[in-house]
């Protein structure tokens, strides 16, 4: 008996704005359209939050921020 592993999809990427940690100890990251505040704060170690891009699998987020 044969069986086949399914060839797995390519995961649909793409350059998402987010936050990050301006701690060097801290890697601590959230995507801005997750973020409930206009400029977040760390909720790990409580350090400002600097934006930035990363190269992220695309999440659909149904709860828009009113601008």
């Amino acid at each position: 008996m044969y069986f086949a592993k399914k060839a797995m999809e390519p995961i649909e990427e793409e350059e998402i704005d987010v936050w990050a940690c301006s701690n060097d100890n801290c890697s601590c990251w959230m995507r801005d359209n997750f973020s409930f505040e206009e400029s977040p704060t760390c909720p790990l170690c409580q350090s400002e939050m600097s934006k930035g891009t990363r190269l992220l699998p695309v999440l659909q987020n149904h709860t828009r921020k009113s601008n």
